[in-house]
């Protein structure tokens, strides 16, 4: 069992010296995604845009992109973006949103089965009209922002409000930053995006609850201890545990970049940006946010004060 241990049990670790430069550079990466989204901005897939997206093997051997763009190109249809799609002989194509009805987006396809019939294999058609798209979108939003305001009132809830804002701050930087990730791959940004972004939320969320209720724990122990001295002690307390999460979930998420195909990559690859990203947040993000809110050490007490007189009156 040593040996899978990556983290001793007992660190020493004075993450509190490097809060200036965690809180510096997470804002600077906030500004950085901010001005990504709003100049470079997302690749929206077809489920955001609307539009017909085909994939198909050629049965021929290699696929020709440059004979299929040029043959579908002459069909008048707008932007045609084909690309290889895992294999040489699997292809992507996707083409842009022809009309409000489905039946334009069918005719298209009729159109495109015609070209291309000979040795070809179609695997998958998608037809996405923009009614369609424009829900998905607004749906897709209103699941992120909902979820950030559950957390909101769960935290305050179950902690102080100091902790609720700084687990919505901290969560709110992951999703800042997955979204800059898109951005800069250009990687399709779709519903399992959003299935992403989610997942992340939840996994960040995880790691910084496990963190903060230590600290809870802590802050009714040592009574006496500074704040920055007991924020330190309940890292190095869970970062054993923090690391061997991480860990394992990045050995399976590798695994699904690797072996799982073309459709899921841009899922994968977000998924471990934010564990990388979660787990750095709930380490040097979200525990030295305490300080700022300047989180008093005595903030139990009254609740350990009036349990004690409950316990009195019930006897």
């Amino acid at each position: 069992m040593k040996l899978l241990k990556i983290v001793p049990e007992k660190t020493n670790i004075r993450f509190m010296q490097w809060r200036k430069v965690s809180f510096t550079a997470a804002i600077l990466m906030a500004i950085a995604s901010f001005v990504l989204f709003f100049t470079v901005g997302l690749n929206f897939g077809i489920d955001f845009k609307g539009g017909t997206l085909i994939e198909l093997k050629t049965t021929d051997g290699p696929a020709n992109l440059s004979q299929i763009r040029s043959d579908l190109n002459g069909l008048g249809l707008g932007e045609v973006q084909v690309q290889e799609f895992g294999e040489p002989d699997e292809v992507l194509i996707r083409i842009e949103n022809q009309g409000d009805d489905e039946a334009s987006q069918q005719d298209v396809l009729s159109k495109v089965q015609g070209v291309l019939a000979e040795n070809v294999e179609f695997r998958r058609t998608e037809i996405v009209g923009p009614r369609v798209s424009g829900e998905l979108a607004w749906v897709g939003s209103l699941a992120v922002a909902s979820s950030l305001i559950m957390i909101l009132f769960y935290i305050w809830f179950r902690f102080e409000w100091q902790f609720a804002l700084g687990a919505i701050v901290t969560t709110f930087n992951d999703i800042l930053l997955t979204v800059a990730l898109f951005c800069i791959l250009q990687l399709d940004f779709t519903l399992s995006s959003i299935a992403a972004v989610l997942t992340i939320i939840g996994y960040s969320l995880n790691d910084t609850v496990v963190v903060y209720d230590r600290i809870r724990e802590n802050l009714r122990r040592y009574k006496k201890m500074t704040l920055v001295d007991l924020l330190d002690r309940s890292i190095n307390e869970t970062l054993s545990r923090t690391t061997m999460t991480s860990l394992t979930t990045l050995l399976a998420l590798f695994s699904l970049a690797i072996f799982g195909g073309e459709v899921i990559r841009s899922f994968v690859l977000a998924m471990i940006f934010g564990v990388v990203i979660g787990t750095f947040s709930s380490i040097f993000l979200a525990a030295p946010f305490l300080i700022l809110t300047n989180l008093r050490t005595n903030v139990f007490d009254k609740e350990e004060d009036e349990a004690e007189k409950g316990k009195k009156t019930s006897a």
